[in-house]
């Protein structure tokens, strides 16, 4: 696939889980897929970036979660992006619901083979997410 190719597939891949689409990301990801939610944490297969991401989507009573820029290079493409959740709903027992707001910007890094996402890794604060739920 092309480096646009590469660039269109990481739009739709957001837009469904956007949407919370988890099915529609079985056809974008390669067998192999692995999903870092840190460094050194893999998560292997498309469940397991749903059973990662999909405890902090259902945090908030909805969420935007917008690319904002890609850059892209051979196998990989970067994105820069947006997580606006809406009204924390308390689904974390530790932190009581509250209705509080958060955003936050995220970097991703997404490897391709064959044609899917065969890779990714996040980065982003999450002493910044805390921060704007519990304060």
């Amino acid at each position: 696939m092309s480096i646009e190719e590469n660039k269109k597939l990481v739009k739709r891949f957001y837009e469904a889980i956007e949407r919370m689409d988890f099915d529609a990301l079985q056809d974008m990801v390669h067998e192999d897929f692995v999903f870092y939610a840190q460094i050194d944490n893999p998560r292997p297969g498309v469940q397991g970036l749903i059973d990662s991401e999909k405890p902090a989507f259902e945090a908030f009573d909805s969420f935007e979660f917008p690319v904002v820029s890609m850059v892209a290079e051979g196998d990989q493409v970067a994105a820069y992006m947006y997580f606006i959740g809406k009204g924390y709903n308390g689904s974390n027992p530790a932190i009581p619901a509250n209705g509080r707001d958060c955003k936050i910007s995220l970097m991703h890094l997404l490897t391709f083979k064959d044609g899917k996402i065969v890779e990714k890794r996040a980065h982003f604060d999450s002493a910044d997410v805390m921060r704007q739920i519990t304060e």
